[in-house]
Order: structure tokens, then C-alpha cells, then sequence
């Protein structure tokens, strides 16, 4: 356990913490108090944390992701349902449970409606895109839009639109990237979606910060090749 914990710079009390809670399969036993851990623990520690560090995840949904992972019951057809799932929990969505109505609306199995009411679901059917309009991240875009409009930044359809195109450039060099066996491609939704993400975020402000000093026709001082 020591050795673990000096591999992957986790403390001894954490890693019991994640053998307790089943995130980390136990390591084979060579005594009463003494148990041998190998590579696989080691990445495993890694993965553990960085979804949680990184990825902002609670162990809950932790659990959910590396037992989806690790599913073998997952066809290709499934995998964004079932990363989907990992990473929402109770509040996710099948698709396949849905129907779309005439007037707009999805009606789930339990025959509950959702009208397309609010601004994000309203955006996303003038584009076009084929979504569940139950799903709770349209819901999360309707506040995250809403703050936008209480802080008077000004994002209206139009500059959203703009961000849609960008964002589905990302989506389609997300897509192209899922390998095609199941499992694997479950672990690289999941993880892409949790890791990705801030990844995109750093991008986004240096982006930002070179348009704004190419804009004024001069390199920041200290840049690359300066």
C-alpha cells in the first residue's frame, strides 16, 4: 500500500478510502496485513483521481463511470446511451423511450410530456438538431444561458448560433475518434467527455488571448518565437 501510494502520490488513508468503496479492486494478498499491488492498481489510482480532480466528478458518479467502463454488455449502437447514463445517473434520459409528438413534444414510457418551451430547446429545433428534448443539459443551457442574459453579456441567438457551428466541429472530431469495439469506445466517451473538457476550456482563453494581441498587430511579450 505504501508503494502504491508513493507510485501515484495518493495518501495511504485515500487509497483505503477507494478499496472500501470498491473504485480500486484489491491487490492480491501475500499476508494477514499485506497485499500486492500492480499496474493496473496504479492506473487505475490515476484514472480515480483525475476524474475527480479534473473531472470535478463525486465518487458516485465515479463509480457508475468505471462500472460502465468495464461493462461487457454494451453494444456499439449504445455507447452514447450508456456513457450518458454514467455520467447523469437518475437524470438520465433513453432515447429510446421517446417519441416525438406532432406539436414538438417528447413523450417518455410513463406518458409525461415535456413541452419545447424554454430558450435552449426552442434554439436547438431551429437548428435542427436531433436531441431528446428531455435531456437535462438542455436544462443546463437554459440556466447557463439566463446567467449570460442577468450579466448583460449580450449572448443572443445569433453569437449562439456561432458557438453551435463551433461546437459541432468539436463534436464531429469527437465522434471520428471512438474506436469501434464497444468497451473501449464507452471508456473514451466517458473519459473524453470528463477530461476534454478542461482541456477545451484552456484552449479557449489562450485562443482568445492570441486574437486579441494578433488583433492589434503585435506579440505579447514572452510569447513563443518572440
Amino acid at each position: 500500500m505504501s508503494a502504491l501510494s508513493a507510485e501515484t502520490g495518493v495518501p495511504v488513508a485515500t487509497l483505503k478510502y477507494y478499496l472500501r468503496e470498491g473504485l480500486v479492486p484489491p491487490g492480491v494478498a501475500t499476508s494477514r496485513n499485506q497485499a500486492q499491488y500492480d499496474e493496473t492498481h496504479v492506473e487505475r489510482v490515476r484514472l480515480v483521481r483525475a476524474l475527480t480532480e479534473v473531472g470535478g466528478l463525486d465518487l458516485a458518479t465515479v463509480a457508475r463511470v468505471l462500472a460502465t467502463i468495464e461493462s461487457p454488455d454494451v453494444d456499439r449502437l449504445g455507447v452514447l446511451g450508456a456513457s450518458q447514463r454514467a455520467l447523469l445517473g437518475a437524470d438520465f434520459v433513453d432515447i429510446e423511450d421517446a417519441t416525438d409528438d406532432a406539436d414538438g413534444r417528447v413523450e417518455g414510457g410513463g406518458g409525461d410530456t415535456t413541452s419545447v418551451t424554454s430558450r435552449a430547446r426552442a434554439w436547438a429545433a431551429a437548428r435542427g438538431w436531433q436531441l431528446d428534448r428531455r435531456d437535462p443539459v438542455l436544462d443546463e443551457l437554459d440556466r447557463a444561458w439566463a446567467a449570460c442574459d442577468a450579466a448583460g453579456i449580450g449572448l443572443d441567438e445569433q453569437r449562439m448560433d456561432a458557438y453551435g457551428d463551433a461546437a459541432e466541429l468539436i463534436a464531429r472530431i469527437d465522434v471520428a475518434s471512438v474506436p469501434a469495439a464497444p468497451r473501449a469506445a464507452v471508456r473514451q466517451v466517458v473519459l473524453g467527455t470528463v477530461l476534454v473538457d478542461p482541456v477545451l476550456s484552456a484552449l479557449r482563453r489562450l485562443a482568445q488571448q492570441h486574437v486579441a494581441v494578433s488583433a492589434h498587430g503585435g506579440r505579447r511579450e514572452g510569447a513563443e518565437g518572440s
